[in-house]
């Protein structure tokens, strides 16, 4: 941001009058020295400020609107919002299908038991599970 004229500096100006009329207060300071090191204040900074220094009678009007103005030029930042986790693990219904298809044929065949407890229990099954499952179902379809 290019000032029209650099002499000019409102913030430096209302942190001076804020650290005259509140000399203890370790908000001002802090202001104060974060806009020495830092050159500016965030918008949330300067909105503390205005308010903190609302209660001055000592600093002038024009002062107050043009902090004001500088905080209203300033973007506002919001946070969206976390998204949703998601799950861990996605059941493969294709396999929910075969052990369905099996379990209808041989309601005791433990494995296929096994394997559905598995997965019902959301775990994953591993690539040799779901090759049985598979020969289970080319056996006996």
């Amino acid at each position: 941001m290019e000032r029209k004229k650099p002499d000019v500096d409102v913030i430096s100006d209302v942190l001076k009058l804020a650290q005259a009329a509140y000399p203890e207060s370790a908000f001002i300071q802090s202001l104060s020295y974060q806009y020495i090191e830092r050159g500016g204040l965030s918008k949330r900074q300067l909105e503390g400020l205005y308010k903190k220094v609302l209660r001055v009678k000592s600093i002038p009007a024009s002062k107050l609107s043009t902090l004001e103005a500088i905080i209203l030029k300033k973007p506002t930042r919001y946070k969206s919002p976390l998204p949703l986790p998601a799950p861990l693990y996605k059941k493969n219904a294709r396999l929910g299908e075969l052990i369905v298809a099996i379990l209808e044929k041989f309601p005791k065949h433990k494995r296929v038991l096994f394997l559905k407890t598995k997965y019902d229990n959301n775990e994953i099954l591993s690539p040799a599970e779901i090759a049985d499952l598979e020969k289970f179902y080319k056996m006996f379809h």
